[in-house]
């Protein structure tokens, strides 16, 4: 099984330029929700989101970023894009049409929108960085139901 590096290398590699780290991390996000979806519930990776502050957050992920802000295929030295499948590689690429697109703001405000990060946000402050996981359960089952 692929990890989430795999899945964030492709996702630069398909971005082919400097990108917001918030935005691979929300991206990484839809691949696995939508993969939940599309392949009978089976996870693209094992590693889970967390709901903070701004949105879905994968820590493994997080800890590897080199720049808080930015990265680019090059710089991003973990994970390989050979270690995905076609099918795999397919719903990335899909994903990344559909999300890519939108800017830092507008893709939080979208995870911010729906039920898995809200849900994983109940009880905590707005003012609370870090949240609850969120699970592969409720983004199969919501993301199922759109």
């Amino acid at each position: 099984m692929a990890n989430i590096f795999d899945v964030a290398k492709y996702i630069l590699e398909q971005n082919g330029e400097w990108m917001s780290t918030s935005i691979l991390q929300k991206l990484c996000y839809y691949a696995q929700a939508w993969a939940l979806v599309w392949s009978d519930g089976t996870p693209l990776f094992n590693e889970d989101f967390q709901a903070w502050r701004n949105g879905p957050v994968c820590q493994e992920l997080f800890d590897v970023l080199t720049d808080p802000y930015t990265i680019d295929a090059d710089e991003f030295k973990v994970g390989s894009s050979e270690c995905l499948t076609p099918n795999e590689k397919d719903t990335i690429k899909t994903v990344f049409q559909a999300y890519g697109n939108l800017d830092a703001h507008d893709i939080m405000m979208q995870t911010h929108s729906e039920f898995p990060w809200k849900n994983a946000r109940v009880g905590l402050s707005k003012d609370e960085v870090r949240g609850r996981i969120i699970t592969k359960d409720s983004m199969g089952e919501y993301y199922g139901s759109l």
